[in-house]
């Protein structure tokens, strides 16, 4: 356990002084966020993750995060939700504003780490890329190959990636390890393979000014 585990449990959550900010966030990003954090000296950030597998149900993202918020925000000064609209048709962004709470702006995670503008503008060149971030890297036979079926029914590879080209390894690390994991991804996927370091891309960025906006950064 690393002295920022507790952070992400609700009963680790133990406020105290002002200025302190909540950050309702992915589980998918929890590292990058701890990582930011201890980069930037941003004590004031506390962290709660709602589970990275609410992707697999991204109709359910709306109402956990509302439930986190209202759960936590009479204990802090501020709530910001680390999420991007993540396949929620614009749903999370409605209750985000219904609640008074700000989320980082994006589709996805994808487009973030890119830099939201970088990725618009390799949008039509890259509608066959399928990407993977270090999280998915990692993660990749819980969140990909196993809930596809691919473990019981690799023939159906061709048909979920057959018009797909490359996998687009956008890595926040350098990690010689991930490297080589997503390189294996992209062989069982049947795809060419681009690594491309991105950082952590506007997530960084965000979190700065959030950061910077209770004065205590």
């Amino acid at each position: 356990m690393t002295p920022d585990d507790h952070l992400l449990t609700e009963q680790g959550l133990t406020p105290q002084g002002a200025g302190r900010i909540l950050l309702i966030a992915c589980g998918a990003l929890a590292h990058e966020i701890l990582a930011l954090k201890r980069a930037n000296g941003w004590d004031h950030l506390d962290l709660q993750c709602l589970p990275a597998n609410l992707h697999l149900w991204p109709d359910r993202i709306p109402a956990a995060v509302e439930s986190a918020v209202r759960a936590h925000r009479a204990a802090y000064d501020e709530v910001f939700v680390v999420y991007a609209d993540c396949g929620t048709g614009g749903l999370l962004q409605a209750k985000c504003a219904e609640l008074g709470v700000g989320m980082v702006e994006g589709p996805h995670c994808y487009s973030f780490f890119e830099g939201n503008a970088a990725f618009a503008e390799k949008a039509d060149a890259e509608f066959t890329a399928f990407y993977l971030t270090d999280f998915l890297v990692r993660q990749f036979d819980a969140f990909v190959w196993r809930p596809m079926g691919l473990n019981r029914h690799p023939e159906l590879r061709d048909m979920y990636f057959g018009n797909y080209t490359k996998l687009v390894y956008q890595a926040q690390t350098n990690d010689p390890t991930l490297d080589a994991k997503a390189r294996d991804c992209a062989d069982r996927l049947g795809l060419a393979y681009e690594r491309r370091f991105t950082g952590y891309g506007d997530l960084a960025t965000t979190l700065g000014l959030v950061a910077g906006a209770s004065g205590s950064a």
